[in-house]
């Protein structure tokens, strides 16, 4: 299947009058071409036992589950997730810029699923981490021995006033990181951009899915409205609540130059606190870290101490693209599971080890994937890298052994910056690039990462990752 998927993107290429020659080339440069056509490698095999559930059955729950079944002898795996379909979830922007049908990004759930997995359709409400032991909705209570925390993030869209998830698209506020949203965003986009109007974009004070996000729908919003030669009736605004527009210091000249030619200003520091709908306004609260005398009444000293500034800024839109605050889910939370201390633990990410991506304190617990509380961006690249690390260091521990397998927190995140280009971003723990390309200048946007971004990664997706093969 994944050998026929990848001639079928190569034909779509030959159409579009791109020779099939020079991207293999490309491909077989990155090391894609060793996915097509073979069977799963077996890295080891181990004859460990012990009862597994995976939580979540999103791109890190399925991946680690493939890479279980492949490598233990004789695996009893069970798959806690309540979806009926298997999202591609970068394809969202992809919907929402008119570049994908809806129906392309998801495949029913069972079919995704890899063969011996046991799979409850349910969802996990509680965990309790000292007894070994999972409350389900529907099911009761499920114990293991050993246990895979996947269950992605939460959208807290009750963090932002005035609006709801039901409620997406109401006074032209969008959201693409919701699969309805983004059908909705297309529409509105190819509206907005007949029209007119004044564009607002905002990202969150959170750590989020995939950060590039809100950049790449306000990017490809000032292409279209080009393309349909009517760039000059819109005034786009890109609003952060972050310090700089990108925290990769490689690629962030390359992005503010982008935004600077296209004529879209960038605000920092403000975190968006509601929408009204109904007369399509949207409010933040612009922070700033300020410095203030206070003055010691005993002794008379005066010292300098941090403070910090909140004005309230309301500003009118047009078309609106908003990013909600996000969180590890509640029952991480309630479970003791997340982090305690530090910039980590206000949103409950997971406590994993940044390496090993063992949980710190119970040593039966592996996490990855969006909820896992280490410094590097939530995106399916570096999930494909967690994947074979969590599941060698689990199979590790259930041999009895210290694990040894480390993750250097890779990450991509391939910001579209219009129809045809993607800065390619690619970098470990320390924000320094780690490119696929080595003879590709990555400080700049380029066909090629289009090409792999359209064509060839979901299908990879789909086939290759889920599935084990890479």
């Amino acid at each position: 299947m994944m050998e026929y998927e990848f001639e079928k993107q190569l034909k779509k290429l030959e159409r579009a009058g791109i020779c099939r020659r020079d991207f293999m080339k490309i491909l077989a440069s990155m090391g894609f071409l060793t996915i097509t056509g073979t069977q799963k490698a077996k890295a080891f095999s181990s004859k460990a036992k012990g009862k597994i559930v995976i939580i979540g059955g999103g791109a890190a729950g399925l991946t680690t589950a493939a890479r279980l079944m492949n490598w233990l002898e004789e695996p009893d795996i069970t798959l806690l997730d309540p979806s009926d379909r298997q999202y591609y979830q970068p394809g969202f922007t992809l919907i929402a810029s008119g570049v994908y049908s809806p129906e392309e990004v998801y495949k029913p759930q069972a079919s995704c699923i890899p063969e011996g997995v046991k799979w409850i359709k349910d969802e996990a409400i509680a965990v309790d981490p000292i007894w070994n032991q999972i409350t389900t909705r529907n099911n009761g209570k499920i114990t293991y021995d050993f246990l895979v925390l996947t269950p992605g993030l939460q959208m807290n869209f009750n963090k932002v006033e005035g609006i709801t998830r039901e409620t997406l698209g109401e006074g032209n506020a969008h959201c693409i990181y919701d699969f309805e949203g983004a059908k909705r965003t297309w529409k509105a986009m190819q509206e907005f951009a007949k029209k007119g109007g004044h564009g607002v974009y905002t990202d969150t004070y959170t750590k989020l899915k995939c950060g590039g996000a809100p950049k790449k729908i306000c990017l490809l919003t000032e292409a279209y409205s080009r393309k349909q030669n009517t760039r000059e009736k819109l005034t786009l605004d890109y609003i952060s609540a972050s310090k700089e527009l990108y925290d990769v210091p490689f690629y962030t000249p390359r992005l503010e130059e982008i935004y600077k030619e296209r004529n879209i200003s960038i605000s920092l520091h403000h975190r968006l606190t509601g929408i009204d709908t109904a007369s399509k306004k949207v409010m933040f609260n612009k922070i700033e870290k300020t410095t203030k005398e206070v003055k010691d009444e005993e002794s008379g000293k005066v010292s300098v101490v941090e403070d910090t500034k909140t004005t309230p800024i309301i500003m009118d839109y047009d078309f609106l693209h908003f990013t909600p605050p996000m969180s590890a889910p509640d029952f991480i939370r309630d479970a003791g599971l997340g982090w305690t201390e530090g910039k980590l633990a206000a949103d409950s990410w997971v406590m994993a080890d940044k390496e090993t991506l063992i949980h710190k304190k119970y040593n039966n617990i592996v996490c990855l994937g969006d909820c896992a509380g280490i410094p590097t961006s939530k995106t399916s690249a570096a999930i494909r890298k967690q994947a074979p690390i969590a599941a060698k260091n689990l199979i590790s521990l259930m041999e009895g052994k210290e694990p040894t397998e480390k993750y250097d927190g890779y990450a991509a995140c391939p910001i579209v910056t219009e129809y045809g280009k993607v800065l390619l971003c690619e970098f470990d723990y320390d924000k320094k690039p780690l490119p696929s390309l080595p003879f590709v200048d990555q400080s700049k946007e380029q066909w090629a990462a289009w090409i792999l971004k359209v064509y060839f990664l979901k299908p990879m997706y789909f086939y290759g990752m889920l599935n084990g093969y890479m």
